[in-house]
């Protein structure tokens, strides 16, 4: 199972937000690429950057920071954040991110996912962000009638490879996972399904590796030093 350390680039800060919520902010580098630089010496072989302004604007605001990291960490990045055009994709991938991480276009948009997703193949990765098993849209702002199952299954048949899965309840609450949905998505799809959300012990680590997860993200928990990455890819090294 491959672990992401989560960026979360907001103004070009390196920051982290509990729940999505834009009043719910720390901020814990001015430069978002020591950040990468501190995860990949702990053993990082995969960074999740997050463009917090990107749904915000038409702009990619954090466009210095991102390619700072993807053209001078020596790792492969992914990035999403408010990505909802071709251009914005295209852009993005100018910059050196290896996979670009897109959202509500996958309800809002089924044509535009279609062309991207045989476009650019593995290269896009789908996020979907539930809460009580409905996809939320635009930011987490909007929760949708959409079930998320049902969204997994057809994204599946459109051809996505990938997706990052959120339970929003979850998120920055340092209270562990849905292990219920990442289950039962294991069972259900053949997506590699990166589990994103409330991963904050060793436990969570193992459990997850068990259901054989393509990966899972880590944020708050990093930051706090709850989890220690190093330590974590130590122990699926072991598993």
């Amino acid at each position: 199972m491959i672990i992401f350390p989560a960026i979360d680039i907001k103004n070009n800060n390196s920051v982290r937000l509990s729940q999505g919520d834009f009043n719910k902010i720390n901020v814990y580098s001015h430069d978002p690429f020591d950040m990468a630089v501190k995860w990949k010496e702990q053993g990082g072989t995969f960074l999740h950057l997050v463009d917090l302004d990107g749904a915000r604007n038409e702009e990619i605001v954090n466009r210095k920071s991102i390619e700072k990291i993807a053209k001078n960490i020596g790792l492969p990045v992914q990035v999403g954040g408010g990505i909802r055009s071709e251009k914005r994709v295209e852009e993005l991938l100018e910059t050196g991110v290896e996979r670009v991480i897109v959202g509500t276009i996958a309800i809002e948009n089924k044509e535009l996912l279609k062309k991207l997703v045989s476009k650019y193949k593995e290269k896009i990765v789908v996020s979907i962000d539930a809460k009580n098993g409905k996809v939320a849209l635009r930011g987490w702002e909007v929760i949708s009638e959409v079930n998320s199952l049902d969204l997994c299954l057809e994204l599946e048949k459109i051809g996505v490879k990938t997706i990052v899965y959120t339970d929003i309840s979850k998120d920055g609450m340092l209270q562990g996972p849905n292990f219920e949905i990442y289950e039962e998505l294991s069972k259900k799809t053949s997506l590699n399904i990166i589990a994103s959300g409330g991963v904050t012990s060793m436990d969570d680590i193992k459990r997850l590796n068990k259901m054989n997860l393509y990966g899972a993200i880590i944020g708050k928990a990093l930051y706090n030093e709850n989890l220690k990455l190093k330590d974590v890819i130590e122990c699926l090294q072991k598993e």
